[in-house]
């Protein structure tokens, strides 16, 4: 299989009708195969929620278009309940961004090695097809 300019074209049109405006593609060759190796096409304004993949690191590399990588790193605040009767304090997570990355092969920044634990998200600038690769078959928790 090749990927040439239409292929990659193509998906870019199906991540456009799709609602997430996004689109992958697997690239796998079989089912014995437990990696995560895809090209996934993506459109400005799909929503990438703040994730990790606490057991393996991500390689991506953006093919065509432009998009931010973004790291954070998770921040715990404590604060006192002020509705509660016995005046709790809870813990409230929220992150701080560390890192912002641009991704773009007209300016020559193709991709970016994401470490096993990190936060991040992406913000897609232009339509793009990055390529992902993980270690391990996909598990929804990691």
């Amino acid at each position: 299989m090749e990927f040439d300019k239409e292929f990659l074209g193509k998906l870019l049109e199906q991540a456009m009708e799709n609602s997430r405006l996004r689109q992958n593609f697997d690239l796998r060759t079989s089912s014995a195969d437990t990696s995560q190796r895809m090209l996934n096409a993506l459109q400005p304004q799909t929503e990438v929620p703040i994730h990790r993949h606490e057991k393996t690191s991500e390689t991506v590399i953006c093919l065509v278009g432009k998009l931010e990588e973004i790291i954070y790193e998770e921040v715990n605040e404590y604060v006192h309940e002020a509705t509660s009767c016995c005046d709790d304090v809870i813990r409230q997570k929220s992150f701080k961004e560390v890192s912002r990355q641009i991704l773009s092969p007209a300016e020559g920044k193709f991709g970016i090695q994401i470490p096993a634990g990190a936060w991040h998200t992406i913000n897609v600038i232009e339509p793009s097809v990055i390529f992902e690769a993980k270690d391990g078959a996909y598990r929804r928790d990691d």
